[in-house]
């Protein structure tokens, strides 16, 4: 299965209460899901194809919308893409406090692992700006290394 990158507090996230820390009026929570394109991919000319799967939850009080896109992806080889853009797959969401929006998109890389991290600029109604970032993840090819996919910190 793939990683879960959590960003943020938990889903579920409780009102201040008691000792609790208050709950953020500005936050998105992102986790990812990637995948290892195989059909896709052509190992012999150094083309690796991967799916990430991004759902991005809104666990703050303030309804917002997701303007932009960053991500930073590293091959093995310490070759670095930066990828900026409006919006995730043609879409801006405006999400409501607990909305959900999920979308899958790709990248290909020239080695068999590597690693994206990024984030999400937002605005919320009343005009606040912040960003929700994803951090590193990482990309590996079936059978790429004796160690399983895992979350980079």
């Amino acid at each position: 299965m793939g990683d879960r990158v959590h960003s943020g507090r938990p889903h579920g996230a409780a009102h201040a209460r008691g000792n609790m820390p208050a709950m953020p009026k500005y936050l998105f929570t992102c986790e990812v899901e990637p995948q290892y394109l195989s059909e896709q991919s052509s190992p012999e000319e150094d083309q690796y194809a991967f799916a990430y799967t991004i759902t991005i939850t809104n666990t703050g009080e303030a309804t917002a919308q997701l303007i932009s896109r960053h991500w930073v992806i590293d091959d093995e080889q310490g070759h670095t893409e930066q990828v900026k853009g409006l919006g995730v797959v043609g879409h801006q969401p405006l999400l409501r406090p607990g909305e959900s929006f999920q979308y899958t998109s790709g990248t290909r890389l020239k080695t068999p692992t590597g690693s994206m991290r990024g984030s999400f600029f937002c605005v919320a109604e009343d005009g606040e700006r912040f960003e929700a970032v994803v951090p590193a993840f990482e990309l590996r090819a079936s059978g790429a290394g004796d160690t399983p996919s895992r979350v980079l910190h």
